[in-house]
């Protein structure tokens, strides 16, 4: 991977996040108008240039503002991301809604997906290498502009049921990661490139299975990776004592 300059970074940065937030292409108007990076627009311009170059942005048409790659994505979460903490009230708040259920993987799933897809206001899946598949939060979907694309909406509901699907994306990594992302391409759907994913395995002498959430590849990882990992520590101590 080329090194980048910290001016560089500090601009993917802004990029990212303005990204992240808005589901838009960004222009370095914008960029100088709302942040102060001490560099002038022309600097920004040439340096967002270089970084096209590079792989870590693209450009949907010549007259648009930059969007980040998955290269960038993965850049940014490796190396730029602060990670939100769970404040105690909402790590009680999730264990009240699943702690009747503890002892019964099926009840416990079920209800972990739909705490999960309430938390994070995402799709919610979760998956067992023995064939169960149970999701919560379809609607959310509907609220992001990249599921105005009917055509991706209607490919990511064809392949929701498909337990060999999904085993297949979680059984690709370690367990012993507190989490794992992939983006649209690493899906193996290519109508489904404009979609992520954060998901933790989970595997105990009496539950292999994954938890996670589905949506644009612009998720809020810094908010979505320590809910999804939380959810598999979780799940993963509740296992253990079957």
């Amino acid at each position: 991977m080329v090194e980048l300059t910290d001016r560089q970074i500090k601009l993917l940065k802004v990029i990212i996040e303005e990204y992240i937030e808005t589901a838009l292409p960004v222009g370095s108007q914008m960029i100088e108008k709302k942040h102060d990076l001490g560099i002038s627009p022309a600097t920004i311009r040439n340096e967002m240039v270089r970084l096209t170059k590079n792989g870590f942005l693209k450009q949907p048409h010549t007259s648009a503002g930059r969007m980040p790659t998955p290269m960038a994505l993965k850049f940014y979460i490796q190396n730029l991301m602060q990670q939100k903490e769970i404040s105690v009230t909402d790590e009680v708040a999730v264990k009240e809604k699943i702690w009747d259920v503890r002892k019964r993987q099926d009840r416990l799933l079920r209800e972990s997906v739909k705490a999960l897809a309430d938390k994070t206001h995402m799709l919610a899946i979760t998956t067992t290498s023995q064939g169960d598949i149970c999701y919560a939060g379809m609607s959310n979907l509907l609220d992001m502009l990249e599921f105005y694309d009917m055509i991706t909406t209607k490919n990511l509901l064809m392949v929701l049921d498909r337990n060999d699907f999904w085993w297949d994306i979680f059984g690709r990594n370690p367990i012993d990661a507190p989490f794992h992302v992939i983006f649209g391409e690493e899906l193996r759907h290519e109508y489904l490139v404009n979609c992520g994913m954060v998901y933790a395995r989970i595997e105990t002498p009496h539950l292999k299975c994954a938890i996670g959430i589905v949506g644009p590849a612009r998720l809020d990882y810094s908010y979505v990776i320590p809910v999804v990992s939380y959810f598999g520590h979780l799940i993963t101590d509740f296992s253990k004592e079957w």
